[in-house]
């Protein structure tokens, strides 16, 4: 259901040059949060670094908002990039597994595979 993969670089690293690569691949940045640093604000004690960002290709979206207007439960797609024992990973939740409800759908299961396609190609750059 999901992408991950370990990143050679660290978590800051990664973050860093996201965006850009998000950028050039033709999506745009929504939102960026840092979850870890988050947690840590209020409170907590948590040793891991975590954060997630919103993205979304305007032209993809709106042919799948028309498409089908229920795949708005799927969208923005997030990208996760966080630390677990020392290793930085990068990863999201497939496309085309989350929009699998709709899969009679032929529209739908050629955007959502072109989605998680450069999903994929933007987290095997920016690793």
């Amino acid at each position: 259901m999901e992408y991950l993969v370990e990143s050679s670089k660290s978590f800051s690293e990664v973050v860093f040059d996201l965006t850009p690569v998000v950028q050039r691949l033709g999506f745009v940045v929504f939102h960026h949060e840092d979850l870890g640093e988050s947690v840590r604000r209020h409170g907590g004690d948590y040793d891991e670094e975590s954060a997630v960002f919103l993205i979304g290709n305007y032209p993809l979206l709106e042919a799948l908002l028309s498409v089908a207007p229920v795949s708005c439960l799927a969208l923005p797609t997030r990208l996760a990039v966080f630390t677990r024992d020392g290793a930085t990973w990068i990863g999201c939740q497939r496309p085309t597994a989350q929009l699998g409800d709709l899969a009679g759908n032929a529209q739908v299961v050629r955007l959502a595979g072109e989605i998680e396609a450069r999903l994929i190609q933007i987290i095997d750059e920016a690793r």
